[in-house]
């Protein structure tokens, strides 16, 4: 049975101990409206519990946009949440693709949408709320595009504005900073969310979704672009800066606390007349891994009024694929070898093969590997997304791994790491135990596929020793990425809550706790309504 409204307000106040303080109580609210060109929600809305909404079986809302600008509550949870999970779940992603009349026509062109689940004594509370970005206020406020998005351009008036459109592209006052993709907690305890535009970093407060103000980094490295997937742990963030102008890559560091990157290294492209996107990078102990693939950055295609099927990049395949070895220490590259073509957009992590004398021999490098096959971008256009008519069309993806000699040879390898058929030939957003961050490890949880799909339908943990995964589905749902969260004093590597939210098919929504050593189902907390699919997640440990 749903909690009662009062038992509903005990629990908020239990986990929302410093936003009740800051606020003096519960006191209950005017609910958001539902979002329409224009118009603000400035209401907050009540923290009460709300009834599950159920609905037919064409209600998946994954791929629509979210109903209201704002929402908390308490949760109803099935099942029984472990005590030890203390703590806060964020996870970011697209989730308002329409403005008024006008829809955005690919995924990653949304703007953002940050999901909250605080877990304390059993409970779950719930909220969501947009990432007050310039991008999004001017859009709200104008009820249009505003900005360059992901696949989208402002409609020049005149040819005078499409001149002056140029010269704020390359300014990088015209790129957008709706920050909708990554969302990492930093080494001093600020919650950060970003896309792939430097500018778009943001600083968000994980208890109240409230957006903070613009990180603003305090260096000359300059910049419009960077990874949207930094490394972060308690003391570093690193992150890798693509040089549009000299193709190449700036591998720079940020100390926890500061605001100021601080130059490492630069590599230089070896192939194509651009650098390889870069999504994200993978980091050992000792080294820094760079990418360059031949999915490359266009000049001719960010020029363009409309996207192309490859959008702002375009694929080389004779310009060659590398994978560059850069000491974190010294910042000389140790490394850099020619591999099979290759796309991805996740790796999944990297650790140092040693030999008998403890001596490093390689690089083992694993990412989500679509099979160098570029249609995957293509396919993620929301029309696609929405008219699933039952054909199996999701681009084949698998655990590429590389390994990549030390000793000076040329070349390197790129295989399966275990047969893709383990995992439904479906591979990305993923995750792993951050105890193992750039070190040996065994288990990763990402989304995988039973077909047939249109797009990555099952949770799937991976064992890279057994060479097995272990799948979670539910026919019609659209999970998200998998967040494993280890359990507080484990030992063993796989001992903790794999942590998803879900779209169901009848229009619900809920975030999913997996035991990560079974994975099986042990708790679902429902929220009021569906909300859209998201990309990447955090969690934020309660202060002690």
């Amino acid at each position: 049975m749903p909690p009662t409204i009062s038992s509903s307000l005990c629990t908020v106040a239990a986990l929302s101990g410093r936003r009740a303080s800051q606020q003096g109580g519960n006191k209950q609210r005017a609910v958001a409206q539902p979002l329409a060109a224009g118009v603000v929600t400035e209401a907050a809305p009540p923290l009460v519990s709300a009834p599950r909404r159920r609905g037919g079986a064409d209600e998946l809302v994954a791929w629509k946009s979210i109903r209201q600008e704002r929402w908390e509550g308490a949760l109803e949870v099935e099942g029984n949440l472990p005590l030890w999970l203390d703590g806060t779940y964020l996870r970011n992603g697209p989730g308002l693709w329409d403005l008024g009349d006008y829809g955005f026509r690919h995924l990653f062109d949304g703007y953002a949408t940050l999901v909250r689940v605080s877990f304390r004594d059993g409970h779950a509370v719930g909220a969501h709320r947009q990432i007050e970005s310039e991008a999004y206020k001017a859009a709200r406020e104008h009820g249009k595009l505003c900005y360059r998005e992901f696949s989208e351009v402002p409609k020049p008036g005149s040819f005078t504005s499409f001149i002056g459109q140029l010269a704020s592209l390359f300014s990088g006052s015209s790129l957008t900073d709706n920050s909708n993709t990554g969302v990492v907690r930093l080494g001093d305890g600020r919650v950060l969310c970003l896309t792939e535009t430097v500018k778009g970093s943001i600083v968000v407060d994980p208890d109240t979704l409230d957006t903070v103000n613009k990180f603003e980094y305090e260096d000359k490295l300059g910049g419009l672009i960077h990874s949207a997937h930094p490394i972060v742990t308690d003391t570093k963030f690193w992150t890798l800066i693509p040089d549009l102008i000299r193709p190449g890559y700036v591998v720079a560091r940020m100390d926890a606390g500061s605001n100021e990157r601080q130059f490492v290294g630069r590599v230089d492209c070896r192939g194509g007349p651009a650098p390889g996107w870069v999504h994200s990078f993978p980091i050992t102990e000792n080294y820094v891994v760079v990418p360059e693939m031949p999915l490359r950055y266009c000049a001719a295609n960010l020029l363009r009024a409309e996207p192309t099927p490859l959008y702002k990049f375009q694929w080389y395949p004779d310009s060659g694929s590398y994978m560059h070895v850069m000491c974190k220490a010294s910042g000389n590259i140790v490394a850099s070898v020619e591999v099979p073509p290759f796309v991805t957009f996740h790796f999944i992590n990297a650790y140092e093969e040693k030999d008998e004398e403890g001596r490093v021999t390689a690089i083992i490098a694993d990412c989500c590997e679509h099979n160098a096959n570029t249609s995957i971008l293509d396919n993620l256009r929301l029309h696609n997304l929405r008219s699933f008519t039952g054909e199996d069309v999701l681009t084949d993806a698998r655990v590429g791994r590389f390994r990549i000699p030390l000793d000076g040879s040329p070349f390197g390898e790129l295989e399966a790491a275990l047969d893709p058929e383990e995992h439904g030939r479906g591979m990305d957003m993923c995750s792993i135990n951050p105890a193992h961050l750039g070190k040996e490890y065994r288990y990763t949880y990402a989304c995988g596929a039973r077909r047939p799909c249109n797009f990555p339908n099952t949770l799937t943990k991976i064992d890279l020793v057994e060479k097995t995964a272990k799948s979670w589905y539910e026919e019609g749902a659209v999970p998200s990425e998998p967040y494993f969260v280890p359990r507080p004093g484990a030992v063993e590597e796989d001992d903790g809550v794999a942590i998803s939210m879900v779209s169901a098919k009848d229009g619900s929504g809920y975030a999913l706790v997996l035991d990560a050593k079974t994975f099986k189902e042990i708790a679902r907390a429902n929220f009021p309504y569906g909300l859209p699919y998201g990309l990447h997640c955090c969690w934020v440990p309660r202060d002690k």
